[in-house]
């Protein structure tokens, strides 16, 4: 015990008189371990502590703090007890040892053993005796913490000291300017105010001094360390403010006030704290600064050029009346809100009605905020100004003015989420529901697009909202959009028109099933109408089917098109085909969200796409015609249709599909298909059938089987990747056998991990690399197909076989034949496939996979770009610029310095792809450049400037946004350049293609202006 009590004293002497910092922490470990307690600590310190010298009485303190803020959750109540009675009398001490006294309070304050009556006693001392303004930054940041931790566990203690507390804090408070401690003050100003401290008559003494601050103004200097920003410090201060009533005398007129500020921010900010004082005050607070408030905003949002300011204009208007519509009405006194809104409707109502309607959007936006404030602020605007805007529509001549005015009522139309009626409650609009029927479909027969297409948006919010149309108007809306969709080919109004039909399909299925869908139908299977129409028709059918009683009429529709389109029997296009395959697919989509659509899909759709396709098929092989469905585009088309529908199949379904796509093309099973007229036996994944265009039908098998769940069991899948893997390798047909490679991929990358799956991979890789070796083999090109998308398929999963295969894709590089395919294959392996290997079909992807590759990759890629042959280097610069296009943004920023070398190497390749590619890839890294770029700014003006010049329009314009981009770097690094960019940027300027000439216009402007007066 003896040596324990002699360390002890060596290291207060070492702290107190040799000035060794570092043993404070010695003694905190000795008081953890239970070496020593604090009271002896107090025993050694006891020389020290009444010293008659301040910096050795402040050593002495120092070191006591120090310890207690590492042990003060270990303290008894009797030892907190009396170190707060020491603490408490030493703040009458030298001014030298107050900052250590308050961190020990600071410390003490935070034991959750302080005695009753403690935490009045600490602050009455801190109040009577510190003068908290006159302290340095941490000592003000000490005793705000105090004051928290204080709040935190003796709260009701604190309310007991009443207004004493409040006047306190204020003294406390008054003056101060650091951000860090003002958010501390904040602070402990909202606790006051949200946990019911009683502000006496101090209320205004305390606002002053927290009010004071507003608006804030505060810009954070660069790079600080801190990380406080102005939003932290405006939030904060606006939650004190707003947050009591009590203030409302005051910050009412302060907000008027500060209105008048020309400082955008602070208009911003003023408006905001009103707009959040609508959710605290009631209509007694408000009333009597009413007419000042409505003063203020209808200026600020009618007279700014600013859409922030005009938004929280807006936002505030509508704060107070949704604030004035929470009153309650009483047989003795005003309707306070008609009282304001009768205001609201006196200044902006007869803008409505000039002759010029030059000030009726801001009077609109005034009164739409008004009005979607509450469902009662609604009745009563409505009341007064949609007849009137009835009433100018139809007085009005001039197409342009009805469109302004018909805006101007959508805005009215539209409810907002406050002003909805409550169940049982009419819409306000009921009283006027012929009337806006009437103007809208009137509006829809006008010649103008642009008001039959604000037309058609008032038409949706109508149909929207229960009650406003009669059956009737639904079938006379219906009528309309039909004559529209078939008659007006303005791009605008058809996108409008298909728009407003799906919003209302989705509530009046029954309308359009009788009327639109028929009309569609009969138009498209006439044979009279143009592509454009039909097209037109197409994409209306597309859009109204979102329910399943609709898709049952429409989905069919679009099935005979493609029958006609096999038959020959309407003259439909290639490109009209795969567009009824999209509008197919948007449908589908739908299956994801009604199991009921999806059941029809793989009931009747799927099937029939199945049929036909394998009609087209045989046809062409039989009869040498060629039907459109054999088309590789329209193929393509249809794969998306069957892949979307059958990835949102639930576990039976898509059992049942699996085993009859399985079926089919394993042993021509044509049982399920409509209209069985088909062959017995037809070999569908035999290379050899290629020839009547049977073998490319194998895109319909990926879309089936590979966008299933994974939970579900493919039937025969052994033989099933067998006869693909034969079908790949042996095929001469590219889609064919591209397809099959896709497939083959779809299904290894979902297959569990074992034996089967090992077994599977080692077969393939010895049949990739018997061909691959063997440079005189007809089938090389089908064996990398096969490699490479096994390869994404095993990346995709981090299956440890993916690296092995990928070494094989490098080494293809070099090769005489591949090199140029191997280098493409590396934006397969990086970039996102539509039909295959998504999370779209439940592939097997894990995150950052591209990050992962690149990772373990970018090495090898450098080493044999350096050892290539000079003609096989492009190839490297290609697969490079591949896959680092595809990286995140922040993963290029991060690798971009090691690679920079190998990217500007590649702006000098001559071919196009690569220098396409790594342009793009560039771009965006050219706006926050790294260091490295800067330095090799000479290199990288020469390649940019001269593919500015380029045979490739797209490099053209990729060239010059990265001109462009280099021109917001700092203007002492790129202002040598600038004669020489000038006058490079010349010739783009006369370019023969418009969009060089647009890129070229806005890069040499920017140019232009660099380092000019009035520049940036």
């Amino acid at each position: 015990m003896a040596a324990d009590n002699s360390v002890l004293l060596g290291l207060v002497e070492e702290f107190v008189s040799g000035q060794v910092d570092s043993k404070a922490a010695e003694t905190s470990t000795g008081v953890k371990n239970g070496q020593f307690t604090i009271l002896q600590l107090v025993e050694a310190l006891g020389v020290s502590l009444s010293s008659s010298q301040p910096q050795t009485r402040g050593r002495g303190v120092q070191l006591l703090s120090q310890v207690l803020q590492e042990c003060y959750s270990s303290l008894s109540e009797r030892e907190v007890e009396v170190l707060l009675a020491f603490y408490e009398n030493r703040l009458k001490d030298h001014y030298v040892i107050i900052p250590h006294v308050l961190q020990g309070l600071k410390a003490l304050t935070k034991c959750s053993v302080l005695p009753p009556g403690s935490a009045v006693s600490v602050l009455k001392s801190i109040f009577q005796d510190i003068h908290v303004q006159s302290l340095m930054l941490a000592e003000r940041s000490c005793v705000y913490n105090i004051l928290i931790s204080l709040m935190e566990s003796k709260e009701e203690e604190l309310k007991g000291l009443g207004a004493d507390f409040i006047f306190g804090f204020v003294q406390s408070v008054d003056g101060e300017r650091d951000p860090r401690n003002l958010l501390l003050a904040f602070q402990v100003a909202r606790n006051i105010i949200q946990r019911g401290y009683d502000l006496g008559k101090f209320v205004e003494e305390l606002f002053e001094v927290m009010s004071c601050y507003f608006p804030i103004d505060f810009s954070p200097p660069p790079s600080d360390p801190r990380g406080i920003t102005q939003e932290e410090l405006v939030l904060s201060l606006r939650a004190v403010l707003t947050g009591t009533s009590q203030f409302a005398e005051f910050l009412l007129p302060l907000i008027i006030e500060k209105l008048d500020s020309d400082i955008q921010s602070a208009k911003v900010d003023s408006l905001q704290t009103l707009a959040a004082c609508g959710l605290t005050y009631s209509h007694k607070e408000l009333a009597e600064f009413l007419p000042g408030l409505w003063s203020s905003i209808r200026r600020e949002v009618s007279q700014t050029a600013s859409e922030r300011v005009e938004s929280a204009g807006l936002s505030a208007l509508s704060a107070l009346v949704s604030c004035l519509s929470r009153s309650v009405l009483n047989s003795d006194s005003e309707d306070v809100l008609q009282v304001f809104l009768s205001l609201v409707l006196k200044d902006c109502q007869h803008h409505l009605c000039e002759p010029d309607l030059k000030l009726v959007w801001p009077s609109a936006k005034l009164l739409q905020a008004a009005a979607g404030a509450s469902y009662r602020a609604s009745l009563i605007v409505s009341a007064a100004i949609i007849p009137a805007l009835l009433e100018q529509y139809n007085n009005r001549t001039q197409c342009a003015h009805r469109r302004t005015l018909l805006e101007v009522l959508q805005g009215f139309v539209q409810p907002t989420a406050l002003s909805r009626p409550a169940d049982g409650e009419d819409s306000v609009l009921v009283a006027f529901q012929q009337s806006l029927c009437g103007v809208v479909f009137s509006a829809l027969t006008e010649s103008s697009a642009g008001l039959q297409v604000t037309a058609t948006r008032v038409l949706s919010a109508l149909g929207q909202q229960p009650g406003l149309m009669a059956q009737t108007d639904v079938e006379k809306a219906v009528d309309h959009l039909s004559r529209l969709i078939l008659e007006e080919d303005d791009p605008k109004l058809s996108s409008a028109v298909v728009e407003c039909s799906g919003s209302l399909a989705h509530l009046h299925p029954k309308a359009f099933i009788s009327r639109l869908i028929p009309r569609l139908k009969e138009e498209i299977l006439s044979g009279q109408s143009d592509a454009a129409v039909r097209q037109r028709c197409v994409t209306a059918l597309a859009s109204v089917s979102s329910l399943p009683s609709v898709v049952q009429e429409s989905a069919p529709v679009l099935l005979q098109v493609l029958a006609s389109a096999h038959t020959g029997s309407c003259g439909f296009s290639v490109e009209e085909v795969a567009a009824v395959c999209i509008s197919l697919q948007k449908i589908a989509e739908h299956a994801r969200d009604s199991e009921e659509i999806g059941r029809f899909f793989h009931d009747i759709i799927i099937p029939h796409l199945l049929g036909l396709c394998l009609q087209a098929a045989l046809q062409t092989r039989d009869a040498g015609h060629s039907s459109p469905l054999t088309d590789k585009a329209v193929l393509s088309a249809v794969v998306p249709v069957m892949s979307t529908a059958c990835a949102a199949l639930r576990s039976e379904s898509a059992s049942r599909m699996a085993a009859q796509a399985v079926s089919l093309f394993l042993d021509g099973d044509v049982s399920f298909l409509p209209e069985n007229a088909f062959p017995s036996k037809i070999q569908l994944l035999q290379s050899q059938a290629e020839s009547g265009g049977l073998s490319q039908l194998v895109c319909l098998l990926m879309a089936c089987v590979c966008s299933l769940p994974r939970s579900v069991e493919i039937p025969e899948i052994d033989r099933l990747l067998l006869q693909l893997e034969d079908l790949s390798c042996t095929c001469t047909h590219l889609f064919s056998f591209t397809s099959a490679a896709k497939c083959f991929a779809g299904l290894v990358n979902k297959r569990p991990a074992g034996e089967a799956l090992d077994a599977v991979l080692e077969r393939v890789m010895k049949r990739i690399s018997v061909e691959l070796e063997n440079t005189s083999s007809a089938q090389r090109t089908q064996a990398f197909t096969l490699l490479l998308w096994v390869s994404k398929a095993l990346l995709l999963r981090y299956h440890p076989l993916s690296t092995a295969l990928t070494d094989q894709l490098f080494a293809l590089l070099s090769d005489p034949a591949l090199g140029s395919q191997a280098a493409d294959g590396f934006g397969v392996l990086m970039s996102d496939c539509l039909d295959v290997l998504n999370r779209g079909c439940h592939a097997d992807v894990r995150i950052m996979y591209r990050q992962r590759f690149f990772a373990e990759n970018s090495t090898k890629l450098v080493q044999g770009f350096n050892s290539a042959e000079q003609e096989k280097k492009s190839c490297y610069l290609k697969a490079l610029s591949h896959i680092v296009s595809n990286l995140p943004r922040q993963v290029q920023l991060t690798e971009l310095p090691a690679l920079l070398p190998l990217l500007l190497e590649a702006l000098s390749c001559a071919d196009q792809a690569v220098q396409l590619s790594t342009l793009s890839c560039l771009q965006p890294v050219l706006l926050e450049p790294p260091e490295a770029l800067r330095n090799q700014l000479e290199a990288l003006f020469s390649r940019l400037l001269a593919l500015t010049t380029s045979p490739a329009m797209k490099v053209r314009i990729a060239s010059l946004q990265c001109v462009h981009a280099l021109s917001r770097l700092p203007e002492h690094t790129v202002l040598p350049f600038r004669a020489r960019v000038l006058k490079a940027l010349a010739v783009p300027l006369d370019d023969k293609k418009r969009l060089v000439r647009k890129e070229a216009v806005a890069a040499r402007a920017e140019w232009f202006l660099l380092g000019s007066p009035g520049g940036r």
